[in-house]
């Protein structure tokens, strides 16, 4: 269990970020609706930032189909609003509304980590679980408790790794490289649930050592590593789910990609 206990509501560990207009609390602060149309998206926000955890949410996001909007859940080292260039970040991005999940992983540097994966559900019409671990060893991507992504901590290869505290944030919002919006089907509602926060909350600038101790959960020995049912699901999705990988771009130098597999 977190530090921050069992309460589920909203209100208890995240506050509405930006587009307040577009913003919804539904169900005594079980259920956030996030609304995009031409004026606007909207976000939240964790009120604490972690230096460890196992981070879950439920989500489903629009039904409307169109291309170009982002429904999102990640971990960030951001401010507000300033050059993002240099940060650590770990995301979970939908790319429309056609089951398109793209997942990244920025280690002080502007990412270039992209996998896609196409799901074998749909994301618009239920609820489903969006986990990522984070440890001193490797970060996970997992949907509905299936291991989809691994980026190992390869630092002794001069790898950067997520080494700064993170908040915790979700949005819909509109991008342009994501291709181009359908707006004849907004407004776009991307829809969210869960939100106790199993972390380890720490100072804004720095990872107190607290957040590594063996007391949490995420960071005993077998989380280091997957399990071997876990290596089996994770193999099985990826051959039958995952559509681009960076570490295929032979023109560049990947040396954390084998140990990824």
């Amino acid at each position: 269990m977190g530090a921050n206990g069992a309460d589920n509501t909203f209100n208890q560990n995240y506050f509405a970020l930006w587009g307040l207009n577009h913003f919804t609390l539904l169900n005594q602060g079980s259920e956030v609706q996030l609304l995009l149309d031409k004026s606007s998206g909207s976000g939240f926000r964790s009120k604490l930032v972690y230096g460890s955890g196992l981070f879950r949410i439920k989500m489903k996001i629009s039904d409307k189909k169109t291309a170009g909007i982002l429904s999102t859940l990640y971990l960030t080292s951001a401010p507000d609003f300033k050059d993002q260039k240099l940060h650590d970040e770990i995301d979970f991005e939908f790319l429309g509304t056609n089951g398109t999940l793209q997942t990244n992983v920025f280690a002080n540097d502007d990412g270039h980590r992209e996998q896609k994966f196409q799901l074998w559900f749909d994301p618009t019409k239920d609820f489903h679980t969006y986990e990522i671990l984070w440890n001193q060893y490797q970060i996970v991507f997992f949907v509905d408790k299936i291991p989809i992504r691994v980026f190992k901590n390869n630092t002794a290869l001069g790898v950067n790794y997520p080494s700064n505290p993170m908040q915790i944030e979700a949005s819909i919002w509109k991008a342009d490289w994501a291709g181009q919006v359908n707006w004849s089907q907004a407004p776009f509602i991307a829809h969210y649930q869960y939100f106790n926060i199993d972390g380890c909350p720490t100072q804004q600038k720095s990872i107190s050592q607290q957040c590594y101790s063996l007391q949490y959960e995420w960071n005993k020995r077998e989380h280091w590593e997957l399990s071997p049912v876990q290596k089996q699901q994770y193999e099985q999705v990826r051959k039958a789910h995952l559509v681009y990988d960076y570490c295929s771009d032979k023109s560049k130098n990947h040396p954390e990609c084998p140990s990824n597999k």
